[in-house]
């Protein structure tokens, strides 16, 4: 009944563009677009570097998300305030299939990806999904996977310039520089944080690139290079040379799009928490918005995408009321995919403060476990550790067999259940939860 009625209300706010635009708000959502872009452009590039994918390839996904969710709010909004953009927590898994199937299959991954999205969606099945995963071992997934994001831009906080040797001598003046350099920008990056995350939750990425540009203009630091891409825009057919890549390919696209999909409907509880007109979000339209980009990514070999916490929070406490606000937040990054140079002036120690941070918090959300017990944290700690260690697919399954082999045996030998009995009410549960809904 409860998702009666969120549909219910989530239709009555819908009318003539409540979403994606009111003239009352439009002036504070062009304000928040330009202030949570200015978040994004960084957080994007690091996320992109992370993929091991092109950034001009990550900033033109973001953009073109953005105007999907625009266009979208205008008469299936999923949620109100939500910001667009590649996750983080995706980033080694799509690494990983780049490592695998190679950047030239990657397209097809993510046209699979949205093909799978595209079916939850049209059944509704995201329903379901974090009753099959539940929501504490996608904490300790994305702890294991912020990890993964940390000790990746951890040396960039003591890298040398380009063209500068590295001697025997660790401690070398050109080393002490970046080091006290990256120091500086941190404390000053998390005292603002601490201070303004709850006002102004941009001001501590701005600050902490404006000092960044400012510092390599008196000091020799390594700068960002971004190589311009050419789009070319076509079919996402693969070139596989064996049946095993075919078949990795369709369960890693189906464990790439759960994944996202999960992270999309928790996000959505969170954006839903913080709307400050308190609108009902309608996560299976999100999940529409989320497959269409996603599928039309694939023609120019874009990545995926969701509404992430993250710049959706920076969304609304820069004053987001409608989708306006995303819309601004595409121009405004077209602006970059088109002008790839302004961004060499971004130095790599900034943009490392801002990716350890990322993967910092992420470890530290397995914490959030411990409201559902101390099962759960040790089952969430477990599968962060796992998929650290033996990477994201394999961690996950092997943490959900070990979920199922616990409360098979619970079910068992505790409740004295038979095998038989323990699978109906396993089904059974769906179908209850099924009824509940409609």
């Amino acid at each position: 009944m409860a998702q009666e009625n969120t549909n219910t209300s989530n239709s009555e706010m819908t009318d003539s563009g409540s979403a994606a635009f009111r003239s009352e708000y439009a002036v504070r959502d062009v304000q928040a677009g330009v202030i949570t872009a200015t978040m994004a452009i960084p957080l994007s590039i690091g996320i992109a570097m992370m993929s091991d994918y092109p950034i001009q390839v990550g900033l033109a996904t973001v953009a073109f998300a953005s105007f999907i969710g625009f266009l979208f709010a205008w008469f299936r909004p999923g949620n109100f305030i939500g910001a667009p953009g590649i996750a983080a927590g995706l980033a080694p898994i799509l690494a990983m299939g780049v490592a695998t199937f190679g950047i030239e299959n990657m397209a097809f991954i993510i046209f699979m990806t949205a093909t799978f999205q595209a079916l939850i969606w049209k059944f509704n099945w995201q329903r379901y999904l974090l009753m099959a995963v539940p929501g504490y071992l996608v904490e300790g997934l994305l702890a294991g996977i912020g990890l993964k994001i940390a000790l990746k831009f951890l040396p960039f906080l003591w890298m040398l310039p380009v063209g500068v040797a590295a001697g025997e001598e660790f401690w070398s003046d050109g080393r002490v520089h970046v080091v006290i350099l990256s120091v500086i920008g941190a404390a000053m990056f998390l005292i603002l944080f601490k201070k303004f995350k709850d006002t102004k939750p941009a001001l501590p990425y701005f600050a902490l690139i404006v000092f960044g540009i400012i510092a390599a203009m008196f000091i020799d630091v390594k700068m960002l290079k971004v190589d311009d891409v050419d789009f070319n825009i076509g079919l996402p057919i693969p070139s596989f040379d064996s049946a095993w890549l075919w078949i990795y390919a369709i369960f890693f696209s189906l464990m790439l799009a759960v994944v996202d999909v999960i992270e999309q409907v928790m996000s959505n509880a969170a954006i839903e928490k913080i709307d400050p007109l308190k609108r009902p979000c309608n996560s299976n339209n999100s999940l529409l918005s989320i497959w269409v980009s996603n599928m039309g990514s694939s023609f120019f070999g874009g990545m995926t995408n969701l509404d992430g916490l993250a710049k959706s929070s920076t969304n609304r406490l820069a004053g987001a009321y409608t989708k306006l606000s995303v819309l601004v937040i595409g121009l405004l990054i077209t602006f970059f995919v088109f002008n790839v140079q302004y961004l060499d002036h971004l130095p790599y120690f900034a943009l490392a403060i801002i990716m350890t941070f990322v993967g910092i918090k992420m470890v530290l959300g397995v914490l959030h476990t411990a409201k559902h017990g101390p099962y759960a944290m040790l089952l969430a700690t477990l599968c962060g550790l796992l998929v650290f260690k033996v990477g994201i697919f394999e961690g996950l399954i092997i943490t959900l067999v070990i979920h199922a082999v616990i409360y098979y045996v619970i079910f068992k030998n505790v409740e004295s259940m038979q095998t038989g009995t323990i699978v109906r009410q396993y089904f059974q549960k769906f179908k209850e939860d099924e009824k509940e809904i409609n």
